[in-house]
């Protein structure tokens, strides 16, 4: 149920990770002033690609789940056309992956334009926008869906101790090909640990995930 703008569930309480996370926003700050003049030409190409490829908005925007069960709007690139959410229900049996989250590896949604967006995960870069908001850091568990929330288990709640990120141990480790119960063992393990050196190697290491396309589609 919902109550405040924040996802809550019977069994369930989000508790702040003892000694804060005072360092994570103004890391992500300085990191993402760094970032944007030179992706800004990156932004504008995706667009035109995004535009000219089919009918559509450029950007995707969805509900998901943040710090302290919180629901924010997260934008994306847009990689699937435009009825996308009215076909998903009707394709929730053919998942590629086990558990909570949903994952198509062959998904009849995703646009020409939005396999190679999703193969590189430039459809992702918009979250930049997200993180100078507040609602993300660089570095996190992925925001899940309401639904997804409510069906967690009750240990896979400490995913939101910490913002959600646009990168995260299992995208390092795999994305995708991660079933969902190692996802959730890496993101409580980085809820737990969470530190600015461990954040620069989980960025460092996203940029050759990034390159290889590894685990994504």
């Amino acid at each position: 149920m919902q109550a405040n703008n924040i996802v809550t569930f019977p069994g369930a309480r989000v508790r702040r990770r003892a000694g804060g996370l005072a360092w994570k926003r103004p890391m992500d700050m300085l990191l993402v002033a760094l970032m944007l003049p030179v992706l800004l030409p990156v932004f504008a190409v995706i667009a035109l690609l995004v535009k000219a490829d089919s009918r559509g908005p450029v950007f995707f925007v969805q509900e998901r789940v943040g710090l302290d069960g919180r629901r924010f709007r997260m934008v994306k690139f847009r990689s699937m056309h435009r009825d996308a959410e009215a076909r998903r229900a009707a394709l929730l049996a053919t998942s590629d992956r086990e558990g909570v989250c949903f994952k198509v590896r062959e998904d009849p949604r995703v646009t020409r334009v939005g396999r190679f967006l999703r193969r590189s995960s430039l459809d992702e870069l918009p979250q930049l926008l997200n993180v100078l908001r507040g609602d993300m850091s660089l570095v996190g568990p992925r925001p899940a869906l309401p639904e997804e929330v409510a069906a967690y288990p009750d240990r896979a709640m400490e995913r939101l101790h910490v913002p959600p990120g646009l990168t995260g141990l299992w995208q390092v480790s795999g994305r995708a090909e991660v079933p969902f119960e190692r996802m959730i063992d890496m993101d409580v393990s980085y809820v737990r640990t969470a530190s600015p050196a461990l954040d620069l190697r989980i960025l460092a290491a996203t940029v050759g995930v990034v390159i290889s396309g590894r685990g994504a589609y």
